[in-house]
């Protein structure tokens, strides 16, 4: 069996891929170019919480794919997916470290500061930096990003921010932590066609296809969709029961600016960048399609003001309300 090639590694899962995850990749890429190995990343799936406590796993993210994707765009030459067997997660800490060396030969292993590992998590960054030096690979620490909210508060970015923000649509500020807009990628599917019967035709995802992914609090959001062929358009993005209708099926829709080509059973990516207003149980359809022309006018007016791109979702701006990043004394 052939030795594996020396690397610098870094392990989590990594869902969401946020701005705290390319802050290690960015350590881990320039430390790999200096040694002159490729940075393999390593990611668990599914979550480690599926194997110890099924139905305790928080929602995910990103999809598998996407999350190898962003990692991949962050830095990472390779993407392993560790499988968190009951075996692999009954390693004792130092157990764990060592058949990480004997399998991918790391010269470096770069971490959060609050990196976890081995059963019950019961391995800390002292423990990884004495296995390193006990096993021959440097141990990088990289210090915790946080960001500063509206309200003056600066939490630490992680995946669990991510979803409390999410869960409450607070979008803008989600996209600031994962340095892109949230999104739900999936395939369109036939919904009631009520929206092209008032004038404001919609695409309905297949919630399906995304079960086991986190979906944004009900609400109306201004966002995006990117096509299959890659272009994308500003659009109005609902989320939820359609209450003056007396739905009790979630349904998220994206109605299209500008844009009336069949899109049924292709799949489109739909990125959540603003959050406008609340559901509400309007009195009958014509005040519901009023109020959704107030919608897509404000949607036209954000976008012309160029306030729907990805770039300005991830970068923010105190003029937007958006909130600013702030990392350690060595910058992001």
């Amino acid at each position: 069996m052939p030795m594996p090639e020396p690397a610098v590694i870094t392990i989590g899962i990594f869902d969401g891929v946020h701005v705290g995850h390319r802050r290690i990749l960015t350590r881990g890429r320039a430390a790999a170019d200096a040694l002159g190995v490729p940075l393999t990343a390593m990611t668990f799936d599914p979550h480690p919480l599926a194997v110890l406590r099924p139905g305790t796993q928080p929602p995910r993210l990103m999809s598998l794919p996407a999350r190898m994707d962003a990692l991949r765009r962050a830095g990472a030459d390779h993407v392993v997916t560790l499988k968190p067997t009951p075996q692999l997660l009954s390693l004792e800490p130092a157990a764990f470290l060592d058949t990480l060396a004997a399998e991918h030969r790391p010269r470096a292993v770069v971490e959060g500061a609050n990196f976890r590992f081995g059963k019950g998590r019961r391995g800390e960054v002292s423990l990884l930096r004495a296995a390193g030096k006990r096993l021959g690979f440097e141990t990088i620490v990289v210090d915790p990003v946080t960001v500063e909210f509206d309200d003056r508060l600066t939490p630490i970015v992680s995946s669990s921010l991510i979803r409390w923000l999410v869960g409450r649509g607070r979008v803008a500020e989600a996209a600031r932590c994962m340095g892109q807009p949230y999104t739900l990628t999936a395939a369109v599917i036939r919904g009631e066609k009520r929206g092209q019967a008032i004038g404001v035709p919609t695409a309905n995802l297949d919630l399906d296809a995304v079960e086991a992914q986190l979906i944004p609090a009900d609400g109306v959001y201004a966002g995006r969709v990117e096509l299959p062929d890659g272009t994308d358009r500003p659009a109005a993005l609902s989320v939820g029961i359609k209450p003056t209708f007396d739905q009790t099926r979630l349904a998220v829709e994206a109605h299209l600016l500008d844009f009336d080509a069949d899109l049924y059973g292709q799949t489109i990516s739909v990125r959540f960048h603003r959050w406008i207003r609340d559901q509400y149980r309007f009195p009958g359809g014509e005040a519901l399609k009023e109020q959704l022309q107030r919608d897509v006018s404000l949607t036209r007016q954000w976008h012309m003001m160029g306030l729907l791109n990805d770039t300005a979702a991830a970068a923010g701006s105190c003029q937007n309300n958006e909130p600013r990043i702030h990392t350690d004394k060595h910058g992001c």
